[in-house]
């Protein structure tokens, strides 16, 4: 017994050591391995995948959060901008939903301070899902089995607006994707990346690309300017100075995160880089003043293809049925 328990003692001492030590080459690194959201309470985020995928939150009844940012397609909808209320053709290319909690902010132009913030925006605007915010409290609230739900979940006998963004928000917290390759190798599974996937992470690192997408969810967290060494000749809104209202902060945009980039094409405010290829040529000249080679850049594509994690497993929702008295769409109005 005494033989077993000290062999069991010293496994868990060599394992726990294993550990520190990838948690301490990890740390010494510029992107850090993703971690699960620390808390979410799971009757909000059952409320709030329904109201994610539920179209009648929209005036044409056929859009819905998943229209613009499918899960199914890395939480983007892979066209240049997005398609609106009656066909409109949006401005912006829609960033991915995927580790949106580690932003700093949402939108391109950080005008959301976070999730719940955004979550609304999208409802009442006519460009997109072409609703109010007061009609979509009318569906919700002729429809029985969500007058429920919300009241178990909120403990009010009115539904509002903020329930209904705090729900939708509670899910996206969910939406992380740990354990991609290259968090496997951040954590001390050295086999897990290529060579030619660690010598395209050194050269981003060494190229200067860190300074811009690092942490978490390898950027997000800071706006930066788009074309410092040479000017960017496409689409260009004025980004973060339409919320500023400062001259400096024109053209500056969010940092893209580049979790799941594989997934998440075409590349840019813009959706003008239709490939990973033409993207890292494209921030090389504009951002670094790099003309990367052929070799070069395929290096650096390769490594960020490693950094597609797990991508968020669910039963997808059976939504509560209308009611006689539920506000029919009207796509055609």
């Amino acid at each position: 017994m005494m033989k077993r328990t000290v062999l069991a003692t010293a496994v868990a001492l060599v394992s726990g050591f294993a550990i520190h030590t990838a948690a301490v080459a990890a740390a010494g690194e510029p992107i850090q391995p993703i971690k699960p959201p620390a808390s979410i309470n799971i009757g909000m985020v059952e409320l709030g995948k329904k109201l994610y995928f539920d179209p009648r939150l929209s005036k044409s009844g056929i859009m819905s959060c998943n229209t613009c940012h499918n899960l199914s397609m890395g939480g983007t909808d892979n066209i240049p901008t997005s398609v609106g209320d009656k066909w409109q053709q949006g401005p912006i290319n829609a960033p991915t939903v995927l580790n949106s909690s580690l932003n700093l902010a949402q939108f391109w132009d950080g005008r959301a301070a976070d999730l719940k913030a955004q979550a609304g925006g999208p409802i009442a605007n006519p460009g997109e899902m072409a609703f109010t915010h007061t009609l979509a409290i009318n569906v919700l609230e002729s429809i029985p089995a969500y007058v429920r739900e919300f009241k178990m979940v909120f403990g009010k006998d009115k539904i509002d607006i903020d329930q209904v963004t705090t729900a939708i928000a509670e899910f996206e917290k969910t939406l992380v994707t740990p354990n991609s390759r290259f968090d496997q190798w951040l954590l001390g599974k050295k086999d897990a990346l290529t060579k030619q996937e660690q010598e395209g992470y050194a050269l981003f690192k060494d190229s200067g690309c860190v300074a811009c997408h690092n942490g978490e969810a390898v950027g997000g967290n800071s706006f930066q300017k788009m074309g410092i060494v040479e000017p960017y000749k496409g689409n260009m809104p004025d980004g973060r100075a339409a919320v500023t209202g400062k001259d400096e902060d024109r053209f500056n945009f969010k940092v893209p995160t580049l979790r799941n980039v594989e997934l998440t094409y075409p590349y840019f405010h813009d959706g003008a880089a239709n490939t990973l290829t033409e993207a890292v040529d494209v921030m090389g000249r504009l951002q670094l003043g790099r003309k990367f080679t052929k070799e070069e850049n395929a290096k650096i594509v390769a490594f960020l293809k490693t950094l597609t994690g797990d991508q968020p497993t669910f039963t997808l929702p059976i939504l509560p049925p209308s009611s006689d008295a539920t506000p029919r769409p009207t796509p055609f109005k």
